[in-house]
């Protein structure tokens, strides 16, 4: 049988394609901007029929049916990300959350630790050789595809075709739906006057030629537009916004000098506008593979000059970095964090950075606290941060013992908290 004629005797409506669910299954099913919405609503409409479905999944955007409370005992989340779609299920324990550094996803798969019955994905049209790109989300989605025991994809003529290790073969999928509806955008917001000092002293520590790893908000995109000239930088990063993009356009970002695939912007997945998923579509200077490569540090490393920004929802006066919790209150993940600055931090020039605004709640709030929060988690350890950047200034934190530490965030933290952490850090005796 020729791919053509397997395409069509796999082609099902999406009620059909999910009674290969069976209570009690453990599925998988896409993230970000491919959630596989068809099957997804589809599937919830089955809700009454099945219990006890365990769900995988990264972030989801937008209002998950499969989340809502008349889903308990259903469906329950097995969350390796939350996002909007499932923030309250976490916290009200309808939901769990899996503490996991991005790239370690794809191994709880093919390790059987988190063994998949189903997987289910949204993809391209197939091209002319049968091949379907996983398109904006490479991420854990091959993974989980080799090595579920059924697969079923939402084929969608918006998903863009993006070149790399992202593809699957139609005769490797077991049901196939069609079902075109544009892809879930996530448009930029003007950033603030906090956010574009923060991306001025963000700026001087990324040399020309460096590779860079940033993700989406007004701190990413105020360095993006601020960058001008021939700078020669390159891009190796789990997202790609539409920040990236315009620096591409610019000629800002060539890739020219980078060690690790010259020439080509790497990343696991997309998420921005129509307009970038357009730009992604057969554009051969972006390449997208899977997590377990994009993200994993020893990788990472390899890139010479490499500059990872991420931000933090909390510092603590030693280094501490919180940024998937308020407290106990379970808001993000781990995501790729820790792998770009361990591998910023093992690269020849790296640098990794910790970017944030230093209040929170319009100004009521030091995100640099003597403490971190009761309940609070400690995302990358105070040993892997280096360098740390407000709107008052960077610092870098390498090497310096804790009084050093506390010493050089104080300098950055907001003026009007800065007298009570100096009386906080001198009853902790970091300082004198």
């Amino acid at each position: 049988m020729n791919w053509y004629d397997d395409y069509r005797s796999k082609l099902e409506p999406a009620h059909k394609a999910v009674y290969r669910i069976n209570s009690g299954d453990r599925v998988y099913y896409g993230g970000n901007a491919a959630i596989p919405w068809a099957l997804v609503r589809a599937l919830a409409e089955r809700g009454d029929e099945l219990d006890d479905v365990q769900l995988s999944h990264v972030l989801l955007l937008g209002d998950d049916p499969l989340s809502a409370p008349a889903m308990a005992g259903h469906f329950r989340h097995n969350s390796l990300f939350v996002g909007p779609a499932d923030r309250e299920a976490v916290n009200d324990g309808r939901a769990d959350y899996v503490p996991i550094f991005l790239h370690q996803i794809p191994r709880l798969f093919r390790e059987d630790i988190v063994p998949l019955d189903v997987a289910m994905v949204m993809v391209s049209p197939p091209d002319e050789h049968g091949f379907m790109s996983l398109g904006v989300e490479t991420l854990a989605s091959l993974a989980a595809c080799q090595t579920a025991k059924t697969v079923i994809v939402q084929v969608n003529a918006k998903m863009p075709r993006i070149l790399g290790d992202s593809f699957l073969h139609v005769s490797k999928v077991d049901a196939i739906v069609e079902h075109t509806e544009p892809l879930p955008t996530l448009e930029p917001k003007p950033a603030t006057e906090v956010e574009r000092r923060i991306a001025e002293h963000v700026l001087e520590l990324i040399p020309p030629g460096s590779t860079l790893q940033m993700g989406i908000g007004g701190i990413p995109d105020s360095v993006y537009e601020a960058m001008e000239g021939d700078l020669q930088l390159g891009i190796h990063t789990e997202m790609l916004s539409d920040g990236a993009m315009r620096a591409i356009e610019r000629g800002v970002v060539t890739g020219a000098q980078k060690s690790l695939h010259p020439g080509k912007s790497i990343i696991t997945f997309a998420l921005g506008s129509e307009r970038l998923y357009e730009y992604l579509d057969n554009n051969p200077f972006i390449e997208a593979h899977p997590v377990d490569y994009v993200n994993d540090p020893f990788v990472v490393s390899q890139n010479d000059n490499m500059v990872a920004i991420n931000s933090a929802i909390e510092l603590d006066l030693t280094g501490q970095v919180c940024s998937d919790s308020m407290g106990p209150y379970i808001y993000s993940g781990f995501g790729g964090q820790v792998d770009f600055i361990r591998g910023a931090a093992r690269s020849k020039g790296g640098r990794p950075i910790i970017a944030l605004p230093s209040t929170a709640k319009k100004g009521t709030v030091s995100r640099i606290a003597p403490l971190l929060k009761p309940g609070a988690g400690v995302v990358t350890s105070r040993a892997d941060v280096h360098w740390v950047v407000t709107e008052h200034g960077a610092v870098n934190l390498f090497g310096k013992n804790l009084r050093e530490r506390a010493e050089a965030l104080i300098s950055i933290a907001d003026p009007k908290f800065q007298d009570d952490l100096v009386a906080a850090a001198k009853e902790r005796k970091l300082i004198s």
